[in-house]
């Protein structure tokens, strides 16, 4: 559960947490209810988000944000000893992600530590897979700043403003994915004195600090409009992914 390889400041070994920001609305799919409690393969797209840091022997806790009016998580997500649903979620995914990191401290039996690991991970994202959380953990080690999961551009890409199309150079391009990486407290900071982000890489860059690129896999698709759920059920049913 944890990497023998890096101890942290009392000479225990440093640990890892999972913390799924689950309080958005998922406008886009245009569903009666949020996109991370559709189901797919019978159970909602949450379910299958938090199994993937379940089946990782390397998280020592997942914890989901919800917000404190949620009313369906109790009955998206099977009930698992090292899982705990946090009722704190902001309106913002900042918000959402800053509250959890002070909950989940908060929580009885953890002590989570300022050098501990916190993989913060899309509730939408229902492809990851526990391969791909070790990867990232392995390839990052000590790393002094932290990473995460990205995908090389490589198609042309274009850019359209005001009817005017140009080409932009793809060489260096990234499709950011999740799970993000970061230490606790070294993320606290970054998003205490950020303004609104759209990922937590970019709270840490705008700190000045320069994450770590770990290529992630096309199965680890963001769920964000109806087309989208045809792909990632190809995925979870195994005809396609790792």
């Amino acid at each position: 559960m944890t990497n023998p390889q890096e101890p942290g400041p009392s000479g225990s070994p440093v640990r890892y947490f999972a913390l799924i920001p689950a309080a958005g609305v998922g406008s886009r799919m245009g569903a009666a209810t949020p996109k991370q409690y559709l189901a797919l393969s019978g159970i909602s797209i949450l379910q299958h988000t938090v199994q993937a840091f379940l089946r990782a022997p390397q998280i020592a806790h997942t914890a989901v944000v919800v917000s404190r009016d949620d009313a369906y998580a109790d009955d998206a997500l099977h009930a698992a000893g090292k899982l705990s649903v946090l009722r704190c979620g902001g309106d913002t995914r900042k918000e959402s992600v800053r509250n959890g990191l002070q909950a989940l401290r908060q929580l009885p039996g953890l002590s989570v530590a300022d050098d501990d690991w916190v993989l913060v991970h899309d509730a939408a994202r229902p492809g990851l897979t526990p391969a791909l959380i070790a990867r990232l953990i392995a390839q990052i080690g000590s790393h002094d700043v932290g990473g995460l999961l990205a995908l090389p551009v490589v198609d042309t890409v274009k850019r359209s403003v005001n009817g005017v199309v140009t080409t932009v150079a793809r060489e260096g391009l990234w499709l950011a994915q999740t799970p993000q990486m970061f230490r606790y407290r070294l993320l606290c900071d970054a998003l205490d004195a950020a303004s609104e982000v759209t990922d937590e890489a970019s709270a840490i860059e705008a700190a000045g600090y320069t994450p770590m690129l770990v290529e992630g896999h096309a199965r680890n698709l963001k769920v964000t409009l109806p087309s989208d759920l045809a792909l990632a059920q190809l995925y979870l049913s195994g005809q396609s992914g790792e």
